[in-house]
């Protein structure tokens, strides 16, 4: 699926209005930061709808098929959406609308505190949220999107606490597995400093996982300029 072509009508005006030597800069790299730019003004104005932690509604029946000539399918665990550093549930609006149109019909976005100051803290929260989630629907297992720390609290459940006995499937979106040295002058925050190379948290989740059951994917960006180095936003771990 092409996710550029929302930016190929600024992409004109790039080359008009920027000198030549910027102008000659990657279509690719213009189209990404068009699209961000595009993005980021619709999460500005939808961030204030995110603040609250959405209602807990009671489970929602899947609909019955239509005709028993139809082939059964499997049935889907609930989705748990968790949300980057500084975000709220709001960044996931057209994820969760995508999310239904393919038949997930139990999607659920979890905020965690901004004042957060222990991704493992967060992962115990997290593993609380999971239980309540299962114990109102009736499912054994959830799947589970993460979007950058979002995906290390949830690496962090699943891989240290225990949580590959609820998490089916963990999908990271740009999270720092390896951890990131971008924005140095941000180290006073607890949390940031465990997302740094070397740091005691990312050695913990480098450390052997065996019989893992959970099923992990890791989406990531080579212009992504909040991962330094890039390769951090991969899963390098032999038992994931």
């Amino acid at each position: 699926m092409k996710v550029t072509s929302v930016a190929d009508p600024i992409l004109p005006f790039c080359h008009r209005l920027l000198p030549a030597r910027v102008a000659g800069l990657s279509l690719d790299l213009l189209k990404a930061t068009a699209l961000e730019l595009a993005i980021l003004a619709g999460h500005v104005l939808l961030y204030p709808s995110g603040i609250v932690q959405e209602r807990r509604a009671a489970a929602v029946p899947v609909p019955a098929p239509d005709t028993a000539a139809r082939l059964p399918t499997e049935a889907k665990p609930p989705v748990v959406l968790l949300h980057g550093f500084i975000d709220n549930r709001s960044v996931f609006v057209l994820l969760r609308r995508s999310l239904a149109q393919h038949g997930r019909h139990q999607v659920e976005s979890l905020n965690y505190s901004p004042l957060t100051c222990d991704i493992r803290t967060a992962a115990e929260l997290l593993g609380r949220h999971i239980e309540e989630i299962c114990e109102r629907t009736g499912s054994s297992r959830v799947d589970v999107v993460g979007h950058s720390l979002g995906g290390l609290i949830a690496r962090y459940y699943v891989q240290r606490l225990g949580g590959d006995r609820r998490v089916r499937t963990l999908v990271t979106l740009g999270t720092p597995h390896a951890g990131t040295r971008v924005a140095p002058l941000a180290n006073a925050h607890p949390i940031v400093r465990q997302m740094r190379p070397g740091s005691e948290l990312i050695e913990e989740l480098s450390r052997p996982a065996p019989g893992c059951r959970t099923y992990f994917v890791s989406f990531w960006s080579d212009l992504d300029h909040l991962m330094d180095p890039l390769e951090s936003a991969c899963i390098d771990h032999p038992d994931l």
